[in-house]
């Protein structure tokens, strides 16, 4: 039975986060629910540790029966890290550290829920390890391979950004840094007013558990090449598929999480009102964890 999204789950069983050896490096994990259960991989976006995924959001989807697994990406969070400005590895091998971290946690496959980057290396790893994969949830996410459908791009104020970024804060400042990431927040947000408290705790969160804040802040952007990157066609991905895309994203619009729906075959698209590039929020729950739970079990 899926539980309404609306009421707290009972209490989980949840681990502390704590280092495991996945693909010849630690990775910093932490599960929720029973390991007998299904297993979900949340897989974060570039410069997002663990602390992207909403501890509740966690629980509740743990709660209808499913085994959760957040972690830190390589440079984020507790994970092994690189200086900032020389990442020493490729989005392949944060593709293996996919499947490293389900071969640590004894786990033959799972369902991958991918948000931004993360949704892109699910769609790699439908495709290049579909038996590692039960099921894709692809969030504010875009075709990770060519595809004819025109995608719009992003927003005005994210290109400004991009075109004439602000300057970097002082990384060693604990108060300015949280300042720069409730700003990055608020940039990618959708139409709903910024909680301004809930956002600075979560950035002090992230800014206290990084190794390396301005690492975490920089190295996914500027990874070497892969030397045999994989292909992806939406139309070779058999993973049964849901996409859940925002009506306000700003980096994604709408119009790319409809191509994945319409170019995988099979694939259904849940549109969240009102949410932006970032994880379902808290206001999309009762759409986004039903749904998610609904997926799950039918793979």
């Amino acid at each position: 039975m899926t539980p309404d999204a609306t009421v707290p789950p009972a209490d989980v069983p949840r681990t502390a986060p704590r280092p495991v050896e996945a693909n010849g490096v630690q990775l910093c994990v932490q599960t929720f629910g029973d390991p007998a259960d299904p297993a979900v991989l949340l897989i974060g976006g570039a410069t997002s540790s663990m602390d992207g995924w909403d501890e509740e959001f966690c629980a509740r989807i743990a709660a209808g029966g499913r085994y959760v697994v957040r972690y830190d990406q390589r440079d984020t969070g507790r994970s092994v890290t690189c200086p900032a400005g020389a990442p020493d590895y490729t989005f392949a091998d944060l593709m293996a550290d996919v499947t490293g971290l389900l071969d640590a946690l004894e786990v033959g496959r799972a369902h991958l829920v991918g948000v931004s980057m993360g949704g892109g290396l699910a769609q790699c790893l439908a495709v290049a390890r579909p038996e590692r994969v039960a099921s894709l949830t692809l969030v504010a996410t875009s075709p990770a391979g060519p595809t004819e459908a025109e995608l719009p791009p992003p927003a005005e104020r994210v290109r400004a950004v991009f075109t004439d970024p602000a300057p970097d804060p002082d990384w060693s400042d604990r108060a300015a840094v949280i300042a720069y990431l409730v700003e990055g927040e608020r940039l990618l947000g959708g139409a709903a007013p910024l909680d301004e408290e809930a956002a600075r705790e979560r950035a002090g969160r992230i800014v206290d558990r990084s190794t390396d804040i301005e690492a975490a802040m920089k190295n996914h952007w500027i990874l070497p090449e892969a030397e045999d990157p994989v292909t992806v066609r939406l139309a070779d991905v058999a993973a049964p598929t849901l996409v859940l895309h925002g009506t306000d994203d700003p980096f994604f619009p709408l119009g790319h999480g409809r191509a994945l729906a319409e170019g995988i075959p099979g694939a259904r698209l849940v549109v969240l009102d009102g949410a932006g590039h970032e994880p379902p929020p808290a206001r999309v729950w009762d759409t986004a964890i039903p749904a998610i739970l609904a997926h799950t079990d039918r793979t």
